[in-house]
């Protein structure tokens, strides 16, 4: 058992960490102000390599392990998580999906240009009413015999107005249930597909997030992704590795909250000395620092799993769980230890803070991370 990283997991660390600092903190409080999409910073990551990390270089992609993505997430992440998240998805749900469902064709077409960011992807399953019940599609997809003719309405789309590619889940046969659900590529510019206003969140501002109507779409059947009813389960197994990002997500926030409350309690003096030297003050420190350090153990096991090619279900599961509740409560003990300071948009933990709770919800909320480890437990 070795917790060190390798030398090239250093490096990629390194490479990941000197990007959030020179490119994505300029500028990071004004993109969050005006809910500013970071279209050249993503051109930027694509460039280096993050929008594909995972991807095989045949398909245009890094290469990269798991633990990779994990350390690259957490870099991004302390300093803008609506950048990370844009990354989350385009390489946990969208080139994931496509690289471990799609057909060679599917690949050639669409993810060689995801791999390496010249086009944006999205990952369509949230609904009106069907959020954290994944079953209840109201979206369908009818068969016409050429083609799938697609209706509904998709919510909380992150890249929702940016994206080049969707991958649309519907219900296409509601007598099967889950097994009559699809996967489908949709393209931007396709006719009958709109997007709706923009989202005005509390949170990750610079991402863009936006309700998606699709109108009597047409859509080949080249596009459905896996055999005729694999949707659901396609769904299920890329939100397993979806929650490995978010959680990675989460570590980096806290990460980032923890840095700054240290910092700023080395500086900051109150009855004569520095704050950091008042038990109050020390205390929260100590358990902002092995809370994070516990995060981080779960989130590594949980990308150690998929690279060994063990089931990462319950361990990805987990890590999200305590990752984003870890998130959560430390962001808002930063804000404590900043003081009135914290309330204030230039010392950054209150962007963090607001940050923090989205990774509670997306990708599975909170509640369903536990219905996933409990039935595990009792299953095993």
């Amino acid at each position: 058992m070795d917790f060190s990283l390798s030398e090239e997991h250093i490096m990629i660390r390194d490479a990941a960490r000197d990007f959030a600092q020179t490119e994505l903190l300029p500028g990071v409080i004004e993109r969050d102000n005006k809910q500013q999409f970071p279209k050249e910073l993503v051109k930027k990551m694509g460039d280096l390599g993050f929008m594909g990390i995972m991807v095989d270089p045949k398909y245009g992609g890094s290469g990269m392990d798991a633990i990779s993505y994990v350390l690259i997430m957490e870099e991004l992440s302390k300093i803008d998580a609506s950048a990370s998240v844009i990354v989350s998805v385009n390489n946990s749900l969208v080139c994931y999906g496509l690289q471990a469902y799609g057909s060679e064709e599917q690949k050639q077409k669409y993810l060689t240009k995801l791999a390496t960011g010249e086009f944006v992807g999205a990952f369509c399953l949230s609904e009106p009413e069907a959020g954290s019940d994944a079953t209840s599609q109201k979206t369908t997809a009818i068969d016409k015999g050429d083609y799938y003719l697609l209706n509904g309405t998709k919510n909380w789309i992150t890249s929702g107005g940016r994206a080049d590619v969707y991958l649309v889940i519907a219900q296409t046969d509601r007598d099967k249930g889950s097994h009559g659900i699809n996967a489908f590529i949709v393209e931007r510019d396709t006719e009958g597909f709109h997007i709706g206003p923009k989202e005005d969140k509390l949170g990750i501002r610079g991402s863009d997030t936006h309700t998606l109507q699709f109108n009597d779409v047409k859509v080949p059947k080249e596009n459905r992704i896996g055999a005729n009813g694999s949707g659901f389960r396609f769904a299920m197994k890329t939100l397993s590795g979806g929650r490995i990002g978010i959680a990675s997500q989460a570590l980096g926030i806290a990460q980032g909250a923890y840095e700054l409350a240290l910092k700023y309690s080395k500086e900051r003096k109150a009855f004569g000395t520095e704050i950091c030297n008042h038990q109050a003050i020390a205390f929260k420190l100590a358990d902002m620092y092995t809370e994070i350090e516990a995060a981080r153990h779960l989130v590594m096991k949980a990308a150690w799993d998929k690279d060994e090619g063990k089931n990462y279900d319950k361990s990805s599961a987990m890590a999200k769980l305590y990752a984003s509740k870890v998130a959560m409560e430390h962001t808002v003990e930063a804000v404590q230890i900043h003081g009135g300071n914290g309330f204030v948009k230039e010392y950054h933990v209150e962007r963090l803070m607001r940050d923090a709770k989205i990774t509670q919800i997306y990708e599975g909320t909170s509640e369903i991370q536990k219905i996933v480890i409990s039935r595990s437990i009792l299953r095993d």
